[in-house]
């Protein structure tokens, strides 16, 4: 059984802004953009959001993807999705690729107009003839159909960032990497009579085309945001400050009434 961890709102301040332990991280860039305010209250102020389950299925499908690239890598050869694909690449072999791959250590950059750490954890970087970088990372979902491109849910919007932000950041500690990056997508199909003890995947690659001029201005809001006193505004898919204030204001209500 899993143990039960008590949700503590306080964080340490070492791993606040300001702290020796603070890092932007990729998934706390992604996170300004979904509210600024929680960003703020998070990173500023030092209360977290609490955290949601970790996605154990999409966790076991990273692993064997890492572990059957890793074969690749270390023979020199091209995976097969490389080859149906006709990606002229294979995956890139360097000392590196463990830290770069460890959500907690990452690629790291500090940015000198702002100041801050800047950090991401990849899941693959390939490599071309050329000695030029492919970012690469892995997804595993449930839908109907192929899945052959990206959408313009916020999703895949995000997803668009996330490659965006690794290719800035192997750019900035020195390497060439190609415009086009890629997403292994793993998706369960759900057309069978029974579940038969096995999940049934399509593997397709998905082609994202990386933009990275829209960081370095980001990251002046971002600088902006942490260093101001004045709260920022909620964001407009925000559900946790909507809910916050909701809460807070019938229990004030109860509050006063109690005291009449």
């Amino acid at each position: 059984m899993a143990e039960f961890k008590k949700y503590n709102p306080d964080r340490s301040s070492e791993w606040n802004y300001g702290g020796t332990k603070w890092r932007l991280s990729r998934s706390k860039i992604d996170f300004f953009f979904e509210c600024p305010r929680c960003f703020y209250l998070d990173n500023k102020l030092g209360t977290k959001r609490p955290s949601f389950p970790s996605f154990n299925l999409n966790i076991a499908v990273d692993e064997l993807f890492k572990k059957e690239f890793d074969i690749h890598r270390k023979n020199g050869t091209a995976h097969p999705i490389m080859t149906k694909y006709e990606v002229d690449a294979i995956p890139f072999a360097d000392k590196r690729i463990d830290a770069w791959r460890d959500p907690f250590v990452g690629i790291e950059y500090k940015e000198p107009e702002t100041g801050l750490v800047i950090s991401g954890g990849v899941d693959d970087i390939w490599i071309t003839p050329e000695k030029k970088l492919i970012i690469v990372d892995y997804k595993s979902t449930s839908k109907d159909g192929s899945i052959t491109e990206l959408s313009d849910s916020p999703w895949d919007q995000q997803y668009q960032r996330q490659l965006g932000v690794y290719r800035w950041l192997l750019e900035k500690i020195g390497f060439t990497v190609e415009e086009i990056g890629y997403l292994v997508y793993a998706n369960a199909s759900k057309d069978f009579d029974a579940f038969d003890d096995q999940l049934i995947f399509e593997t397709t690659l998905v082609t994202v085309k990386t933009n990275t001029r829209w960081i370095l201005p980001t990251l002046h809001k971002i600088k902006a945001c942490l260093d101001s006193d004045t709260i920022p505004s909620i964001g407009e898919r925000c559900e946790f400050c909507p809910y916050r204030e909701a809460c807070g204001k019938k229990l004030q209500f109860i509050y006063h009434a109690n005291k009449k």
